[in-house]
């Protein structure tokens, strides 16, 4: 039987994990993105759990040391008290006996070099950089790629990782959505410091600013900030200087000699669902179906889970000689995934708006109720299944 043919738009992480995800099966696929060494360069991190982590290594592309994914076997929540100094209201922690992290960091630039390589070793790949589209149109039962070469390619099926800002979403999918803005900025950043057994993720609510503290070493922390834009763009025009330093007095508890490593990036954040997941064999993937706010790290999982439910829909209908790119299968995918995307959107959202509480006696409130949630076991290991594999309906 003749392989159907896939065509992946856009090279950034979720591009290149979805096309060797993919490769797995009876496909020929190409893969179509710019420069695709741009992804070696970013200073960001990932968040990983643990089911997902155990989902990667089915895929069998990394080795799954520690310089790849720093384990990080406990998670500590904290507010800001009197004098500057931090409470301890919330921490979760994975029984030794179990094997099993809260959550596994990945740092983007080494993953991306990693599944750049794989790539480029896979026979049922093509790889096509610099290739600038300028029409998808039906051509008979397929769809076609045009290209402003004017090389044209057919494909059952087209999925676009482009995010959803790019022009070609905006053209072929002008529908609405639920979003809005967080009238916040992310700032990160990467520190080396000196030695401490960095196991812990640690995330600091300040006064309507979020701090994170990520472990990639025993030497070295991400830094995820999120600041109102306003006071980002302040701190854009001031030197940099005093940006470092102000993160240095925020970090000092926890972490000493702290030097900065890499650049600083700004990025504007937003929540967004998409209602539309697909049209006429083409799907929308990562960044393009959904956008929540870091603080629970959970962006790059939920497309991985997102990964983990198409691959299973394709490997069924490829058994059976479907066509992978009829309505009626990508129906069937978007019927799964589309729920609990909501669900677990909305979900994170109304977390971030219960640390965005301006009033004390707000806050109090809050964070009582977390300290009680803190002591009850049950609710804890709850919240913890729900962070690991999402929801399930």
């Amino acid at each position: 039987m003749k392989k159907q043919k896939i065509c992946i738009i856009g090279g950034g992480m979720t591009g290149l994990i979805t096309a060797i995800t993919l490769s797995k099966l009876n496909l020929k696929i190409d893969l179509i993105t710019g420069n695709i060494n741009q992804y070696t360069k970013s200073n960001r991190t990932i968040a990983i759990s643990q089911n997902n982590y155990d989902f990667l290594k089915k895929l069998r592309i990394f080795k799954f040391s520690k310089k790849e994914f720093w384990p990080c076997s406990k998670m500590k929540l904290y507010t800001e008290a009197k004098k500057k100094e931090f409470t301890e209201i919330f921490g979760l922690n994975r029984d030794k006996k179990q094997k099993k992290q809260i959550l596994y960091m990945m740092e983007n630039s080494t993953i991306a070099k990693h599944l750049i390589r794989n790539i480029k070793e896979k026979n049922v790949i093509s790889l096509k950089t610099h290739k600038t589209i300028s029409e998808i149109a039906s051509c008979g039962l397929l769809k076609s790629v045009k290209f402003k070469s004017k090389n044209n390619s057919k494909y059952n099926l087209i999925i676009i990782c482009t995010g959803s800002n790019s022009r070609l979403v905006k053209t072929l999918f002008n529908d609405q959505s639920f979003e809005h803005s967080y009238g916040e900025v992310s700032i990160t950043t990467t520190l080396k410091h000196n030695f401490v057994k960095n196991n812990v993720a640690k995330q600091i609510f300040l006064n309507n600013e979020i701090l994170a503290l990520l472990p990639i070493s025993n030497t070295k922390t991400s830094i995820v900030w999120s600041v109102k834009k306003n006071i980002a763009d302040k701190y854009k025009v001031k030197k940099k200087l005093f940006l470092k330093n102000k993160i240095k007095f925020y970090i000092k508890d926890f972490i000493k000699k702290a030097k900065f490593i890499s650049n600083i990036e700004f990025k504007d954040l937003n929540f967004f669902i998409r209602k539309k997941y697909f049209q006429d064999r083409v799907l929308l993937f990562g960044d393009a179906l959904h956008q929540v706010h870091p603080l629970a790290g959970q962006g790059f999982n939920m497309v991985l889970r997102d990964l983990a439910s198409l691959e299973k829909t394709l490997t069924n209908k490829i058994n059976l000689g479907l066509d992978i790119g009829s309505s009626d299968i990508l129906s069937e995918f978007s019927d799964e995934i589309k729920p609990r995307n909501f669900v677990y959107s909305l979900g994170i959202d109304f977390i971030k708006n219960c640390f965005s509480f301006e009033k004390k006696i707000f806050k109090d409130f809050r964070n009582k109720i977390i300290m009680e949630l803190n002591k009850n076991n049950f609710a804890k290991d709850q919240f913890l299944n729900f962070a690991d594999k999402g929801l399930k309906f």
